[in-house]
């Protein structure tokens, strides 16, 4: 999904990256074009400097992609998940960080909770990044708990982990 939403912007490596901060940080298009995040409105002259490129390449991607209608569906119902990660350190919260060896195999997540599960500890919230948006997809744990170091090397040892961190 992510290859073909990208080719359709493919002689314009600035509006791909519009397009790519927009599905990073889940900002959704509007009828009018204007970029938001649920009903506020972020300033395109915000995105472009976040960026690094014009006001009017902004301008330009919105109106690509109101005018095509599979692009259209997508960036109009697309929405952010709030995420502890950045608060887990104020919180007082592990971040688990798990990189899978191929992220299109079956039961990584099941695999992980699974076996945090079993070890009795509770999970505060999991965000699976999809392969399609992503070129290394990655999953994040949030738990309350410190992780004993057997339930690291019990995790580490799955036979889709290809790395994990802790944080």
């Amino acid at each position: 999904m992510f290859d073909e939403i990208m080719e359709k912007f493919e002689g314009s490596p600035s509006q791909q990256a519009v397009i790519r901060l927009l599905l990073e940080r889940g900002f959704s298009v509007n009828d009018d074009g204007r970029v938001v995040s649920g009903g506020i409105e972020i300033p395109n002259t915000g995105i472009a400097r976040e960026i690094g490129v014009d006001r009017r390449v902004v301008d330009s991607t919105t109106d690509v992609i109101l005018e095509d209608q599979e692009l259209r569906r997508i960036f109009q119902n697309i929405s952010q998940v709030p995420s502890l990660m950045d608060l887990a350190p104020v919180l007082d919260l592990t971040v688990l960080t798990v990189t899978p060896n191929d992220a299109d195999q079956k039961g990584i997540v099941a695999g992980v909770t699974g076996t945090l599960a079993a070890n009795d500890i509770s999970i505060r919230q999991t965000i699976s990044e999809d392969p399609e948006f992503t070129n290394e997809p990655q999953l994040y744990l949030i738990t309350d708990q410190d992780l004993p170091g057997e339930v690291i090397t019990e995790i580490r040892n799955l036979e889709f982990v290809r790395k994990i961190e802790l944080q």
